[in-house]
């Protein structure tokens, strides 16, 4: 009943000349899809999200004994999971020193001990069940940015006490590895950190579930949760599952209008792969933000031996070093000239080693108001209603974190790290400032209602471009395909009304209020809108 396929997708996106797949490295091996949902069904958790958050919880709940049934309203791991660079870590992005003010001691301990257990969670878990995913345990380096070079040795010795205060195992060293660029350092050195291939494990468990004949549905959008006594969800196709309990985990909630929307926000990442001589640099995880007053920074992976270049693989000679970076709210950017070029100006000052650049891809992190993910009972809703959001850039841990604990919730066991990461937590005073900066953010987008497009008419838009159009008070979101046709849908974001806009890096028109993601056809790609903008035809 759940057939297994395989299907890929990609595009080509020039830089430095070069025709580069735009598209997750990950992605050559493809994406696994199943059956829809097509008749009604009962279980005891239906958990919605086939990303690492959805599926190792399914898989923690059927080693308890639960009848489960995921749904997905695309394929396995082909959200955020396949667009992550796959670190799983205790350097947190908001360093130890900002969680001890925001949580205190004692929730930046938690925060530290849910974070290394969760690595351990998922290192066991592909030991026990034999995965074959490009799991190594690695390094993590905390570097400190050049625009903070004269602060440098305050804010790494700062850090350095209150990671150990929060007992996360780390130390300060002068350098990282050689042959890593000695200008990266001194920096911090996180022990017991790892590296996967996120839809290689996502493929793993899936099969392994479906070999257990848990039911997963692809291709099964959900349009409603329900819960309470008579608990259920309803997939856009009409098909219903009766339940005693929902996890919603689908990176951010669209079945949570308001309340959890209003603590986090959607940021953009870009990622850019260089080939490097294989075996040159050895693996590492390196960071040199987030610092103070710093909107983003750069990440750093080696993917040694991995495939590349549109599916043809790298073959002796090539390791592929992954750089992320240039992150913008949702919305909001990027910036001139673009992501791609700064990410590959950087890099090439600092590792002259690089090659051809193979791959570029972006995604989009939740960041929550005051660090860390929101995992747990919905806010403002019923308590057999669950949600795993705020990934905060730590996606694959926080999925494990999510495991971990959701599951506790389910089965009324008490875990210590509940009430930290309770979606229901209040906002602190350290974290204020930030909370209200984001909000006044959110409301000023909606002026875009005032503005008259982007262009005036449908003419002025290149292909492969789009434009907002004003057609009376009607804002109109036009996207030209490089034929000349066009295809037009209402620039309201379903979510809460705000005027989309069109990112022309990842050809994609977003939503800048709450962090919704259409493609360019205006198909949702990202929460929480949970439906299409409408299309409009022209009068």
């Amino acid at each position: 009943m759940w057939a297994w396929a395989v299907w890929s997708k990609a595009k080509n996106y020039p830089m430095a000349n070069l025709d580069v797949v735009d598209s997750p490295v990950w992605m050559e091996s493809g994406l696994v899809e199943t059956a829809q949902l097509k008749t009604d069904t009962e279980c005891d958790v239906c958990v919605v999200g086939a990303g690492i958050a959805g599926l190792l919880t399914a898989e923690r709940l059927v080693a308890a004994g639960m009848k489960v049934v995921i749904l997905d309203a695309g394929p396995v791991g082909g959200g955020e999971t396949s667009h992550t660079t796959a670190h799983l870590v205790t350097a947190l992005d908001d360093r130890y020193v900002k969680l001890e003010n925001m949580h205190g001691k004692d929730g930046a301990r938690i925060a530290a001990e849910s974070h290394s257990a969760a690595i351990d969670y998922v290192g066991r878990l592909i030991e026990r069940l034999g995965i074959d995913c490009g799991w190594h345990w690695v390094d993590g380096y905390l570097t400190v940015n050049d625009r903070h070079a004269n602060n440098r040795d305050t804010l790494l010795s700062a850090e350095l006490d209150a990671s150990g205060r929060a007992g996360v195992a780390v130390e300060l060293v002068a350098n990282l590895p050689a042959p890593w660029p000695v200008a990266l350092g001194p920096a911090l050195r996180f022990a017991r950190q790892a590296q996967m291939q996120p839809l290689a494990l996502m493929k793993a468990v899936a099969r392994g579930l479906i070999d257990k004949g848990v039911p997963l549905y692809t291709g099964s959008r959900v349009k409603h949760v329900h819960g309470g006594d008579n608990a259920s969800v309803q997939t856009e196709g009409g098909s219903v599952v009766r339940c005693q309990h929902v996890v919603v985990a689908t990176n951010t909630p669209f079945n949570n209008l308001v309340a959890v929307h209003t603590k986090q926000a959607g940021y953009q990442t870009y990622v850019v792969a260089f080939r490097v001589p294989a075996g040159m640099l050895p693996r590492a995880l390196v960071w040199d933000g987030l610092w103070e007053d710093d909107a983003a920074y750069h990440y750093l992976r080696l993917y040694a031996g991995g495939s590349v270049g549109g599916g043809s693989k790298a073959g002796p000679g090539h390791d592929l070093l992954i750089v992320g970076g240039e992150d913008h709210r949702t919305g909001q950017g990027p910036k001139d000239p673009g992501p791609y070029p700064l990410i590959e100006e950087w890099t090439r000052a600092h590792f002259p080693m690089c090659g051809v650049v193979e791959r570029t891809w972006s995604g989009e992190v939740m960041e929550p108001a005051d660090g860390l993910a929101y995992i747990g009972h919905n806010a403002m809703g019923h308590k057999n209603v669950y949600i795993v959001t705020g990934d905060s850039g730590t996606g694959m841990t926080h999925g494990a974190i999510a495991a971990m604990l959701i599951p506790d919730l389910i089965s009324g066991r008490e875990n210590p790290w509940a009430k930290l990461y309770d979606p229901a937590r209040k906002i602190g005073l350290h974290a204020l400032k930030g909370y209200v900066a984001e909000n006044l953010n959110t409301a000023a987008q909606y002026r875009d209602w005032l503005g008259r497009g982007d262009v005036k008419d449908e003419g002025e838009i290149k292909p492969g471009h789009g434009a907002i159009v004003c057609q009376g008070l009607t804002h109109v979101a036009v996207y030209k395909d490089e034929s000349g046709q066009c295809t037009r849908r209402n620039a309201v974001c379903p979510h809460l009304g705000a005027i989309v806009r069109w990112n022309d890096v990842a050809k994609t028109w977003d939503c800048p209020a709450h962090g919704s993601r259409f493609d360019c056809s205006g198909k949702v790609m990202h929460g929480p809108a949970n439906t299409h903008p409408t299309p409009h035809e022209p009068k």
